[in-house]
């Protein structure tokens, strides 16, 4: 069952990703490295502050969607109701989302999509090296232990509301 919900929680993240650049890759600008940020800026196909709002808007929906369904996942399809279960839940839930993003999103569909190359822009490298992706990752992995705890907290909140 563990392996559907992490399979169905990856889709979602997907889903949010799509939704971000729904219209065209520069809508996720925010998405992309400084240097073809500011080429795109250059040549007129955004503005920094039109990015700056769809960043602001997208990642605070992205991070309310996705804890919302983590905390649902452990304590209503799960029901987990301890603090050590759902830390643990949540935290297998937040690597693997945290290793799908760095491979599935950023290597192979990023990577391997014409839908990410901005017109004006091919010359610059936008997907992450090897050795960006495992950097980045670590240092997330280190985040997602603090944000396994809050999700674990608020999974226990929710079943000591509900007793």
């Amino acid at each position: 069952m563990i392996v559907l919900e992490l399979v169905l929680y990856c889709l979602l993240f997907t889903a949010m990703v799509k939704i971000a650049v729904w219209g065209g890759a520069v809508n996720g600008l925010y998405f992309y490295p400084k240097p073809v940020q500011e080429r795109a800026f250059a040549i007129g196909l955004t503005d920094r502050e039109t990015v700056r709002r769809k960043c602001r808007r997208f990642m605070t929906a992205f991070y309310l969607v996705m804890l919302t369904a983590l905390v649902l996942i452990i304590a209503v399809w799960n029901r987990t109701g301890t603090f050590g279960a759902a830390y643990w839940q949540a935290l297998l839930f937040l690597e693997v989302m945290n290793v799908y993003d760095g491979i599935v999103i950023d290597k192979l569909w990023v990577g391997h999509s014409k839908f990410w190359i901005l017109p004006g822009t091919e010359d610059l490298p936008f997907v992450q090296t090897w050795g960006q992706v495992a950097k980045k990752r670590t240092f997330l992995a280190l985040i997602w232990v603090a944000g396994a705890a809050l999700a674990a907290g608020i999974v226990v909140l929710l079943a000591s509301l509900a007793a």
